[in-house]
């Protein structure tokens, strides 16, 4: 059975020396936010996720969710109670609002721990995730008696949440949602249709499951324009705010997966069901868009918890493995032979593995700052300029660390061999686990296309400039370090880059959509490089300054930290290169074959 153990001292890190939690403690609401409140909170959600869920992940993969013939649904063996003593910590209302019953910490700390708890059970992760993004959408978007009757029950675990867009004949494209809305007299809604792949739609875990639903008010017009958003309980609260009488929506059946077995995911049946309009009227995407927002920034960590707990197990598994000998001569000759992490090839997937993850982690919790900082600064133009850049680093978090996080599952498995492909050590669960990350809350291919499409010009491209200017700021003002030269040369090149591909992409995009499109992902992923390529520069910065203090063997996991960097500026930041090329290409070549040529 594979293990994990919660990268706390790597989290601290990158909390501390590099989001800056000065700046955290700035805020306002904040101000006790301190290095050992930090590592408290850490430390305790280490243990639950190390203790609780990881002994679950394969009992949630092997026995998965059951639906009975009443429709309810069970879930594996020890999921009941490890959700009870995650509602009993209160981790799902870390960062909600301390007037609805949360701890009102930093969004920060709250990505950190759901890094924690996906790493551990990504399919047990899901349902508190998701009850986060609810608890979001109801924040931005519900009126007050709403706020006052849903949210206490959703920020302490009593009631769960779910997000309900998909159906059987549409997906991305929101504009083909059938399910209809019909006002009644006393102000709600009676909702009809059917809903596909809803995650955590029906479960034993919470008293309660609050549906946000995307559906049609008679009348409204077609397309994404006509959509509003509903409450939808699975139960009608009762007048003392406790569960009422059951309402009609109900399981249809469960789908049958690649992974995440320990997820319930749902077909939903809506007959005429009683819900409640959020917002105004036709407006429902954009409420719905907060809980995406929220989802897909979740769904970015999943694919970074993936990475970072199949990188731990195949790193323990390269050093116990014996197979050859080194390629320049014995380094263990009191073996028979010696461990496969000597041979350079192993050594190239763990380092771009763990150059990844510490990288990727940093950018996670870089954007969760900026998060903290939209919501909680009294400068209306340092909100507006963190807001921007959650905007627009959204669709390449998401993208970028779903992308990389499957394939460093599947660089995992390979250093396994033969083992990775049986389930007994647990790689094959993490490949399946880690595959729908780069599907839903909007398939990575529509990330790019959100990136290049609406992000880039939004707003007169005003969070793009601010971002070139923070990384190109950062270049001019280290330009002149030797010690940092070997991180901030390679970025640099991969800046201009970038750079390049957006003037291509104003030049020949404009006239030709298709080159666009033909280009997007490539674009993604170039951000992505520059965007992880500056966290690399950051770390390597605040690591020569923890090194020289000195203390607490800090030189050594700081020297660890620099040597990594080096390796993703030499190894894997000049695929940026790669990327530029691809999209000059233009799209000529892929829109060249007619269509029955396929």
């Amino acid at each position: 059975m594979p293990n994990y153990r919660a990268p706390v001292q790597d989290m601290q890190f990158v909390i501390t020396e590099l989001a800056g939690l000065e700046r955290l403690a700035a805020l306002p609401g904040y101000e006790e936010v301190t290095p050992d409140l930090v590592e408290a909170v850490l430390a305790e959600a280490g243990k639950f996720c190390e203790g609780v869920l990881t002994p679950l992940n394969r009992v949630g993969d092997k026995e998965g969710c059951h639906r009975h013939d009443d429709g309810s649904v069970t879930t594996p063996t020890g999921f009941k109670d490890a959700y009870k003593k995650l509602t009993d910590g209160g981790w799902i209302g870390l960062s909600a609002p301390a007037e609805f019953g949360g701890q009102g910490l930093p969004a920060v700390l709250a990505q950190a721990v759901n890094e924690f708890l996906c790493s551990a059970n990504m399919a047990f992760g899901m349902y508190p995730g998701l009850t986060q993004g609810a608890i979001a959408a109801l924040l931005a978007h519900a009126t007050p008696e709403q706020k006052k009757l849903y949210l206490p029950k959703l920020v302490s675990g009593q009631w769960s949440g779910t997000m309900n867009l998909t159906e059987p004949q549409c997906g991305t494209d929101l504009g083909l949602v059938r399910t209809r809305a019909a006002p009644q007299p006393d102000g709600s809604y009676k909702i009809t249709g059917t809903k596909i792949f809803i995650s955590a739609g029906e479960h034993d875990l919470a008293e309660n499951i609050v549906h946000l639903v995307l559906a049609r008010i008679e009348g409204a017009p077609e397309g994404t324009r006509g959509l509003s958003l509903f409450i939808v309980p699975k139960f009608l609260p009762a007048a003392d705010g406790g569960v009422g009488a059951r309402n009609a929506v109900s399981c249809g059946s469960i789908e049958e997966k690649m992974g995440i077995h320990g997820n319930a995911t749902c077909v939903m049946n809506y007959d005429g069901a009683s819900g409640w309009l959020i917002a105004e009227p036709n407006r429902g995407l954009q409420a719905m868009f907060v809980m995406m927002n929220e989802a897909r920034l979740g769904v970015g960590v999943q694919g970074l918890a993936m990475s970072e707990v199949a990188y731990q197990n195949a790193a323990a598994y390269a050093k116990e493995r014996l197979a050859g000998r080194a390629l320049t001569g014995v380094k263990f000759p009191q073996k028979p032979a010696d461990p496969i992490i000597v041979q350079p090839d192993v050594r190239r997937m763990l380092m771009s593995m763990r150059a990844f993850n510490e990288a990727g982690r940093a950018l996670v919790l870089w954007v969760a700052l900026k998060s903290d900082i939209a919501h909680r600064s009294q400068d209306a133009k340092e909100r507006q300029a963190a807001d921007d850049q959650v905007g627009l680093l959204t669709p390449v978090i998401k993208g970028v660390l779903t992308d990389q996080g499957f394939a460093n599952t599947v660089a995992a498995q390979q250093i396994f061999g033969g083992h990775g492909y049986i389930a007994e050590h647990g790689m094959e669960q993490f490949v399946r686990d880690a595959r729908i990350a780069m599907i839903y809350e909007g398939a990575n291919g529509i990330q790019a296309l959100d990136l290049v499409g609406r992000k880039l010009p939004r707003d007169g491209g005003r969070a793009l400039q601010a971002f070139f200017a923070e990384v190109s700021g950062f270049i001019k003002d280290h330009g002149a370090d030797a010690e940092l030269a070997p991180y901030v040369k390679p970025l640099a090149q991969a800046l201009g880059e970038l750079q390049q591909a957006t003037m291509w992409f104003m030049q020949n995009a404009l006239g030709n959509l298709e080159n666009a499109g033909a280009g997007s992902t490539d674009y993604m992923h170039l951000f992505g490089l520059v965007a992880l390529g500056y966290m690399w520069c950051l770390i390597a910065e605040a690591a020569k300054a923890k090194a020289a203090n000195g203390g607490n063997g800090a030189a050594d996991s700081m020297a660890a930290k620099l040597a990594t960097g080096r390796f993703f500026a030499e190894r894997l930041l000049p695929a940026a290169t790669t990327h530029l090329a691809r999209i000059k290409a233009g799209a000529a070549s892929t829109m060249a074959l007619p269509i029955e040529a396929f």
